[in-house]
């Protein structure tokens, strides 16, 4: 494997590994500290959001990632969030039932 390819695979990794804290940190705030209409949680999720898309585009115009695997890493994030945003939701919803 050569430089360039071993540098892409490791871009590509801490791009995945970025992600991947975002949508845990969501989880955690979600879980222990905020709702999703809160402004707090919506700034905490546009930062990380607008840092790891800067990432993204560095990574692509240094060529380490296709442009295209980057918008990927980005859309597969929206997605993990939306779906964490979704059971809080739901969990929500159940819980003031049972009140």
């Amino acid at each position: 494997m050569s430089t360039k390819d071993d540098l892409s695979r490791k871009a590509y990794e801490q791009l995945e590994k970025d992600a991947e804290k975002i949508v845990q940190l969501i989880e955690v705030q979600m879980d222990n500290l905020t709702m999703p209409q809160c402004p707090v949680y919506e700034e905490v999720l546009d930062t990380q959001m607008f840092g790891l898309s800067k990432e993204v585009h560095f990574a692509a115009r240094l060529g380490l990632i296709d442009p295209e695997d980057g918008h990927a890493v980005l859309e597969k994030l929206e997605k993990e969030v939306s779906k964490v945003h979704e059971a809080y939701m739901e969990k929500e919803k159940f819980e003031s039932k049972e009140i």
